[in-house]
């Protein structure tokens, strides 16, 4: 970044959302975006703009969420490769920018993503475990994970997921592609892995909300295909809790 020219850089950064309300800057609210806002001033004396790729809701966790900072015609001794130690001392605990890189100003970090992955984190202990306290959902009740695989394999492919978005969402194209989908256990932690082309609001939280419902026998794998097909958000399972959400990955 030394001497003059217009830059755009792209972060990556990772962050723990329980103490946040979500990305997006909102009066009077503590947001990721505002924070990161306040980093990037204190790091160069101004307030640039802050795109995401992304509108995490509030308790959302993020082990890889990708922003801009636009900071246009902007003269600094400061290398690229130095901001993500110089923004992360900047930051609080449970923020870090773990990379930093150049990009064309024409680059967008949402619209320009060809797809992301999240993960769901269900701890399945009897009883509840502390070190996971608001980044994993509690659900002590006997859960079959092979029964949620089975069912989670139904969202792969092109579908019409409309049965897997909040209601009062004005999204009108609610075709998505999903291309990975499984559900896994290790002790009494479950991770429900989902990646696709794009997500419908509170999509994946209610696909675990779902697959919850499978693995406790209340409804059989194959009826989420026709869950799916109903296109009606009352025949899917509940929304499951935003602390076991994480944005795992995006992809360009």
């Amino acid at each position: 970044m030394k001497g003059y020219g217009s830059v755009k850089l792209l972060l990556k950064i990772s962050y723990l959302g329980s103490a946040y309300n979500g990305w997006q800057v909102q009066k009077d609210r503590k947001t990721v975006q505002k924070t990161m806002q306040d980093a990037v001033e204190t790091a160069f004396g101004k307030r640039f703009p802050i795109t995401g790729c992304s509108r995490t809701d509030s308790g959302v966790h993020a082990n890889m969420f990708c922003c801009t900072v636009e900071f246009g015609d902007i003269r600094t001794s400061i290398p690229i490769e130095k901001i993500p130690v110089i923004l992360s001392r900047l930051l609080p605990d449970d923020i870090s920018v773990y990379d930093a890189c150049r990009v064309p100003d024409s680059f967008h970090p949402r619209y320009d993503a060809t797809g992301k992955e999240y993960i769901y984190l269900i701890w399945n202990g009897a009883v509840k475990n502390p070190f996971l306290t608001e980044r994993a959902m509690f659900y002590p009740k006997p859960l079959d994970v092979n029964l949620m695989n089975e069912a989670a394999r139904c969202f792969l492919g092109k579908h019409n997921f409309a049965s897997f978005m909040s209601s009062g969402s004005k999204i009108t194209d609610t075709i998505r592609r999903i291309d990975t989908s499984r559900v896994e256990r290790e002790g009494d932690k479950i991770m429900f892995t989902i990646a696709g082309n794009g997500f419908l609001y509170n999509m994946v939280r209610i696909m675990a909300g779902t697959l919850i419902e499978a693995g406790s026998g209340k409804i059989a794998p194959n009826d989420v295909s026709e869950i799916i097909r109903a296109c009606n958000r009352k025949k899917a399972g509940a929304t499951a809790p935003s602390c076991g959400l994480y944005l795992n990955r995006v992809f360009y």
